[in-house]
């Protein structure tokens, strides 16, 4: 189980809405609105500098709202389901980790892959929180769906209509790194031809962004294959200058989705208004594929269309949730790109959809914030009633109270506007392409904090909800390395001490988990070339 906080808004020490994301070792990952900043830390403290800034932020009881715009996450528990593993065994188990952790009525969202089993995980947990505490917006934004997995299908599904051009490429590759003399070959090859590349890789067949790394520079390279076979015989894996022009347009093709992959797959920085520019993006790419004029590049982007529209055919709440609440987008942006992925009146429909939700979450929110200042003003009005009885009613001597009770009932007040209306009525921020990446989304809501109080704590809690499970899968991934042959038969609960005290220490020293060695592409580098 993986425990992260977002952007959290710390208000006096205390924080009600602020985001904990907790990551379960069957790729679950959930997000924790929490009640109290200080009450949370005592329970776990994962927040950014560990014990010494959980000390420092309860000595802050007084200060201004102060904002943490760095994304953490922390593997929390490491646990053993026994078998049969199915979807309501896990939910039980990920019910028991909430409640031995006390953050059950926290609970904000649960991201998990496409796995079925996963349907009835979710379905399981749903009802048990919602006997606990009421799930934000009904339970609409409580299941999201990892949108890493969905892009792995989608490019998967493709690539399996044109393997025998990539076959060709990847055996090539293979051939030329079996030995030293053939990379030496290859590179004096190169060097004849004036290309200065100095570098190919052999993709993981699983992994289809090593795949586009592969073809990418290998295309570099496609007029040094021919020339290679002249000096090696036994060379026979030599692409076809047709090869070469399919694989361009499968590379320009795949670039989008490598781009959209490293943006929504990042566990350190991504907030969740990027994802819906990204699924634009995919959808646009797949569009033009099936209106092109090559054959095999039609047939791929029809399958992939098949199953963008299986997981993302119906409005995505979250991703349009978050793009409304990023000032340089909001319901303008919606506009714009819901024609280009649904039908006309599907998108009509799906833009309504998201304003009421947004209504409706913005309420909830407003109705947590006053019943907190409620229970503040009365725990303040109890504590000093005591030495406020005995002194004489000043207000009623004077008169003014009676006068304010005569203002109350002839005085009309303007209904004042929602902070969601005022900022949805406002201009969209205009920002020149150059300065978008520099944007800080976090930043601003910071500024904004006390003209959106209510507005700001509801943003920090939404940006914060991750759409990808990378990060528990990567836990996951190292389960299988802590238990190897030579410690199969280590307790449950040492290895968890392992997998969490591991992670932990990483985060406290900066260092960084490399790749599993199997997953990573190989790189061919190749020698300077020798004179000829």
């Amino acid at each position: 189980m993986q425990g992260s906080t977002s952007n959290p808004l710390q208000q006096g020490g205390q924080n009600q809405f602020s985001p904990k994301h907790i990551n379960l070792d069957e790729d679950e990952k959930i997000n924790v609105p929490n009640e109290n900043v200080n009450e949370a830390a005592s329970v776990i403290d994962n927040n950014s500098k560990m014990q010494d800034d959980v000390k420092l932020k309860r000595k802050r009881k007084k200060s201004s709202a102060v904002w943490n715009d760095i994304i953490e996450k922390r593997v929390l528990s490491f646990v053993h389901v026994p078998p049969p593993c199915m979807g309501r065994e896990i939910g039980y188990a990920i019910s028991a980790c909430l409640k031995e952790w006390k953050i059950e009525g926290k609970i904000f969202s649960i991201s998990v892959d496409n796995a079925s089993y996963n349907d009835k995980v979710v379905s399981t947990l749903k009802d048990d929180l919602s006997r606990v505490k009421k799930l934000p917006c009904g339970g609409r934004l409580f299941h999201v769906r990892c949108c890493a997995h969905i892009l792995n299908l989608l490019v998967k599904d493709g690539l399996s209509m044109i393997k025998s051009v990539i076959g060709e490429v990847r055996e090539a590759v293979k051939y030329i790194n079996s030995s030293e003399m053939r990379r030496q070959m290859f590179s004096n090859a190169a060097q004849q031809l004036q290309v200065d590349d100095r570098k190919l890789a052999l993709d993981v067949p699983t992994r289809w962004n090593s795949t586009y790394d592969m073809l990418s520079l290998a295309i570099n390279f496609k007029d040094v294959f021919p020339r290679y076979a002249e000096y090696e015989p036994h060379f026979k894996h030599v692409p076809t200058k047709q090869d070469w022009v399919n694989v361009q347009h499968v590379c320009e093709v795949l670039k989008v989705f490598k781009m959209c992959t490293n943006i929504i797959s990042g566990t350190d920085y991504p907030t969740a208004n990027l994802y819906l520019m990204e699924v634009y993006k995919v959808k646009k790419a797949i569009d033009e594929g099936v209106l092109s004029e090559i054959k095999f590049i039609k047939e791929m982007a029809n399958k992939m269309k098949d199953k963008f529209d299986k997981y993302w055919g119906e409005c995505h709440l979250l991703m349009a949730i978050a793009a409304v609440l990023d000032p340089h987008q909001k319901v303008e942006y919606l506009k714009f790109c819901y024609p280009r992925i649904y039908p006309p009146a599907e998108s009509k429909k799906n833009i309504e959809e998201v304003e009421l939700a947004l209504e409706i979450l913005y309420d909830e929110y407003l109705e947590m914030d006053e019943s907190s200042t409620k229970e503040a003003t009365s725990q303040k009005t109890g504590s000093s009633s005591g030495s406020t009885a005995s002194k004489p009613n000043e207000e009623a001597s004077s008169g003014w109270g009676v006068f304010g009770k005569f203002l109350k009932n002839v005085q009309v007040v303007t209904p004042k506007k929602s902070e969601l209306k005022m900022y949805l009525e406002e201009p969209v921020l205009m920002l020149e392409e150059v300065d978008i990446p520099k944007f800080s989304l976090l930043d601003w809501w910071n500024t904004h904090k006390l003209k959106y109080r209510v507005l700001s704590k509801m943003a920090s809690d939404i940006l914060g909800v991750p759409v990808s499970t990378v990060a528990s899968e990567a836990t996951f991934s190292a389960g299988g390395r802590v238990i190897d042959p030579y410690r199969s038969t280590l307790a449950p609960s040492t290895v968890e001490m392992l997998i969490c005290g591991g992670d932990w220490i990483r985060k406290l020293y900066g260092v960084k988990k490399k790749l599993k060695k199997e997953d990573a592409p190989c790189e061919v580098v190749l020698p300077i070339a020798k004179k000829i």
